[in-house]
């Protein structure tokens, strides 16, 4: 029988996994499972159910997810199971064995057509499938269990997985020249401030369930991102902006997704790093 309060992690194999597996020695007080797919698909009712009944968790987070953008537009099913579903059925477990639930949704929930940053109460309206089944998934989480924290988040690169950060690295040391999409506007968001964003409030005394954003500060688009990284690695390429229309994909993109992270810093006190500052440490650990 486990003395400690237990926290579940799905999706241990993804930045934000990883990141908080990094840090879980930091907090001894806890009990934390980390699993991957295999280990707990999130698609699997019954898998999920069986964990319940093991662990008994006082938190489960999840940072399992279906992120492939472009290929969710032809994988509805697959994209739906895992990011609609899956949360739907989480979130009724944790209703049933009184368990806190720490959602991770995306700033694809908008429409793009904003202009100041997105609160967390302003309409959601997805330009793509994967928006649509991560708003879904958003819904069903808050719905079936009250005890819910959803945390929208955008552009997540780290030291692990595939992100934009390390694409960039690769492409700058293999090419003399390469062209980054300059029209599309957000705010990136380093996968361990926003593991220590989550422990931050799983540690706070006061839990405040409900929609929160989260992201490091300063709004940019992909290209100025882009020549941050060659310019903090003092790389040879040229960057090249160029709009959204020269480089077609098969899900459409939200030209505007900076969002207002005012509310989980005046709900949980939490301290914003500028995005220039998390992107130099994250860069020194690749």
């Amino acid at each position: 029988m486990n003395t400690k309060p237990v926290i579940l992690v799905s999706g241990k194999n993804g930045q934000l996994g990883s990141e908080l597996a990094d840090i879980a020695a930091a907090y001894p007080q806890f009990e934390f499972y980390f699993f991957d797919r295999e280990g707990l698909d999130i698609g699997d009712k019954e898998q999920v159910a069986g964990a319940f009944n093991r662990l008994r968790p006082q938190w489960f987070i999840n940072c399992a997810a279906y992120t492939a953008v472009d290929k969710a537009e032809t994988e509805k099913e697959k994209s739906l199971a895992i990011n609609a579903k899956g949360p739907a059925d989480i979130a009724t477990l944790c209703n049933e064995y009184k368990t806190k639930l720490v959602h991770i949704s995306t700033d694809y929930v908008f429409n793009g057509e904003g202009t100041a940053p997105y609160k967390e109460d302003e309409p959601a309206q997805p330009v793509n499938y994967y928006g649509e089944t991560k708003l879904l998934g958003e819904k069903a989480a808050l719905a079936n269990n009250a005890n819910t924290v959803i945390i929208r988040t955008s552009w997540v690169y780290s030291a692990y997985g595939h992100n934009f950060v390390k694409t960039m690295l690769r492409l700058m040391k293999e090419r003399p020249e390469i062209k980054v999409v300059s029209d599309q506007v957000g705010s990136p968001t380093y996968a361990a401030d926003l593991a220590d964003a989550i422990m931050h409030i799983i540690t706070s005394p006061v839990f405040i369930p409900g929609i929160y954003h989260f992201s490091n500060d300063g709004i940019i688009s992909w290209y100025d991102f882009a020549t941050a990284i060659k310019d903090i690695k003092q790389l040879n390429a040229a960057v090249h902006p160029i709009p959204t229309t020269a480089y077609p994909t098969p899900a459409k993109r939200p030209a505007y997704s900076a969002m207002s992270k005012t509310k989980i810093v005046s709900n949980y006190h939490i301290t914003l790093k500028g995005w220039k500052d998390s992107l130099q440490q994250c860069l020194k650990r690749i």
